[in-house]
């Protein structure tokens, strides 16, 4: 049986700051705890209870649902959640299910705020559906705008080439790069499809060097990145390999080479405070996955409550216009509900870890 996570003292703010405009309110937490979403929910659930416990909310202004990453479990959450009252939920990592609540959640008039779903249309609709849906989670295209904005601005004067493995995955991230990059006036030198997952690639390495591409975006998986990265060094080439965020992916046998740079998130803990992080350490709680997220996403209901509570506003019209101070950093949301500003940065890989690129 799960066991509730206890209160302890609060770290950084006077627990009367939060408690006493929210005392009577009822926060949602949704997120799939069973079958293979399980560990994913319940890093949220963890972050997002931890976040209330640091509040001084009490368990029993919190109600929980698991929404079994299916449209049913989504339905049947959403029910939930309106049957117990609650004024604001956060939560949901799955397409099927926020989907299927969100009618229901915003009939009730309950804002949702996701740290978890991706889907391009879950916000591109708003303006047909309305729904009061918040994503603090990327959007599906943001890593492929990322890295065209970055790429593009940092390779203005390199001579470049873009390989893919044939993937749909490859092959968007590297077009997209393509046409931004055409855009602003620059051409690849070399343009190629590789065979994945070969012992080696010296041979695309080599057709790479005769061309005179000093750098490289792949659209592919780490593991090809990084026998890319060791075949050019062993033939003397000085190649700069940049890839998405699949590199965060586990690693393979062959070490990633040094200088590899990657267009990908921040690890949540690498941006949270300290006393975010002694939280989850004093509960004997990891601090990763959807944790953090999951944290940070309760802190932005819980502030929403608390501004409108106090202005006089509706909880939308507080989540429309404001900025919100969170675990993972500022949080402020466009008309549309995404975040006003992509989280996607570029990273190096110092041959242990990867390190932000100023």
């Amino acid at each position: 049986m799960r066991m509730p996570l206890p209160l302890v003292p609060f770290l950084t703010l006077s627990a009367a700051v939060f408690a006493a405009p929210v005392e009577a309110q009822t926060i949602g937490i949704v997120a799939p705890v069973t079958e293979s979403a399980e560990l994913l929910g319940n890093q949220l659930r963890n972050g997002a209870e931890i976040a209330a416990a640091e509040r001084r909310i009490a368990p029993a202004n919190l109600r929980f649902a698991d929404d079994s990453c299916s449209a049913e479990g989504g339905k049947q959450a959403a029910e939930a959640m309106v049957a117990g009252g609650v004024r604001i939920v956060a939560g949901f990592i799955c397409t099927e299910a926020i989907e299927a609540a969100l009618p229901i959640l915003d009939k009730a008039g309950i804002p949702v705020i996701t740290p978890g779903v991706r889907t391009n249309s879950l916000t591109d609709q708003r303006h047909k559906t309305g729904w009061p849906v918040y994503r603090m989670a990327p959007r599906a295209d943001g890593e492929r705008e990322a890295v065209s904005e970055i790429l593009v601005e940092q390779w203005q004067d390199k001579l470049f080439a873009i390989v893919d493995d044939g993937t749909i995955y490859g092959r968007e991230l590297v077009e997209s790069f393509r046409l931004s990059a055409e855009l602003a006036g620059l051409q690849p030198i070399f343009v190629d499809t590789y065979r994945p997952q070969l012992e080696n690639q010296i041979g695309l390495v080599a057709r790479l060097r005769r061309a005179g591409a000093s750098h490289v975006l792949v659209g592919g998986d780490r593991v090809d990145v990084a026998i890319m990265g060791r075949d050019a060094s062993e033939l003397g080439f000085d190649l700069v390999i940049a890839a998405g965020e699949t590199l965060r992916s586990a690693p393979g046998d062959v070490p990633l080479a040094a200088g590899t740079l990657m267009v990908g998130l921040p690890e949540p803990s690498d941006d949270a405070a300290e006393a975010v992080l002694e939280a989850f350490r004093e509960r004997e709680v990891l601090a990763e996955g959807y944790a953090i997220p999951g944290f940070a996403a309760l802190e932005v209901a819980v502030e929403a409550l608390i501004r409108a509570e106090t202005s006089g506003r509706t909880l939308t019209e507080v989540l429309n216009a404001d900025t919100f101070e969170t675990a993972m950093g500022p949080v402020k949301f466009d008309d549309k509900g995404d975040l006003t500003q992509n989280p996607y940065r570029l990273f190096r890989y110092d041959g242990m870890k990867f390190v932000a690129v100023e």
